[in-house]
């Protein structure tokens, strides 16, 4: 029989969705969460908790797997380095060596295209784009060196392979509509730069699909072992007409104020100063790493991903945002 498949970070929006795709798939799904889950647990996964920075726990939890997705992480753009590092890397670190351990084949990693970003714009890049060369925050900086340490693996004992979603959005998201309402109710919305930046983003099924085509590909000598894959729509979007369009779905007003990508930056420079300074743990409004992001064209060449393993998006842009109104009207924000 085959092996268990494990999911991290499976109370999360991405990982929910690839142990349902899992599960769908008739895959033995182990979902490893910090919490109980009585959704994941009804429809089938076993549910084990526990806490990645423990490194017996996850030698436990590696036990009879075959299939690895690792999509537990922090994300943010402030915070401390430390708590990055132990979450991002060290529990990764800990995972890649209780899989070799424990015999695991195939490791599925879910980065970030941050890894890659430096505060200028990316037009149509592709893998072969460099690690940034300054870190704006901590997060990306954390997910490059976990994301390295994946594909450094010998992939002739477990196979390896990097997937870097952009923006994941859909039914059941409350971060990041959530988080443009919420700003919007407070009026601290501001347009960054002229309006015609353009951005990559992902459905949240195409991201979840990815990772179980990407798995399965995942064998021996394969073109995917131990390389990273830009996965998104497969069109870029002008950012700005893509927040609107978000902001709509909840029935608020489009953005009419707006910032010059400068004074953003200089901003965030200033608010970082004070946060750090002061010792406030609590996000900043605007920090250089936010100011680049909205103000800054970044999409991406995904034609590795449909060569290596058949990554095509199954769900377009407009079906996917008449799922995501069907949903709001639904539950609400």
């Amino acid at each position: 029989m085959p092996g268990v498949t494990l999911v991290t970070g499976a109370r999360g929006f991405l990982g929910r969705a690839v142990c349902k795709a899992a599960l769908a798939r008739g895959e033995q799904v182990r979902a490893f969460c910090r919490q109980p889950d009585p959704e994941l647990s009804e429809l089938g996964a076993e549910v084990v908790l526990g806490d990645l920075r423990d490194r017996a726990c996850v030698d436990v939890i590696c036990r009879d797997v075959e299939c690895v997705h690792h999509v537990a992480g922090l994300a943010g753009i402030w915070g401390r380095w430390q708590q990055y590092y132990e979450v991002n890397t060290l529990a990764t670190e800990h995972l890649l060596a209780s899989s070799r351990a424990a015999g695991v084949t195939r490791f599925v990693y879910t980065s970030s295209p941050s890894v890659t970003f430096d505060g200028n714009d990316q037009q149509g890049i592709d893998e072969t784009a460099p690690y940034a060369s300054r870190w704006l925050c901590h997060y990306p900086h954390s997910k490059a060196l976990a994301e390295a340490a994946v594909l450094s693996e010998d992939q002739n004992r477990l196979q390896t392979c990097a997937l870097r979603p952009h923006l994941i959005w859909g039914p059941g998201d409350r971060h990041l509509l959530g988080r443009l309402v919420e700003r919007s109710r407070q009026g601290r919305l501001r347009r960054v730069g002229d309006g015609t930046n353009r951005i990559d983003m992902i459905y949240i099924d195409n991201a979840a699909e990815a990772h179980l085509q990407a798995a399965a590909a995942l064998q021996p000598g394969a073109a995917l072992c131990g390389k990273a894959y830009f996965i998104s729509q497969g069109e870029a979007v002008n950012c700005w007409e893509w927040i609107d369009q978000l902001l709509a779905v909840a029935g608020r007003p489009p953005v009419t104020r707006s910032i010059s990508c400068r004074r953003a930056w200089q901003i965030g420079r200033v608010c970082e100063a004070i946060y750090r300074t002061l010792g406030i743990s609590r996000e900043p409004p605007m920090t250089r790493f936010l100011a680049a992001q909205l103000g800054t064209s970044h999409y991406f060449d995904i034609q590795n991903a449909y060569r290596d393993f058949g990554y095509r998006p199954r769900i377009s842009t407009e079906e996917g945002m008449q799922r995501l109104a069907t949903d709001f009207a639904r539950q609400g924000p």
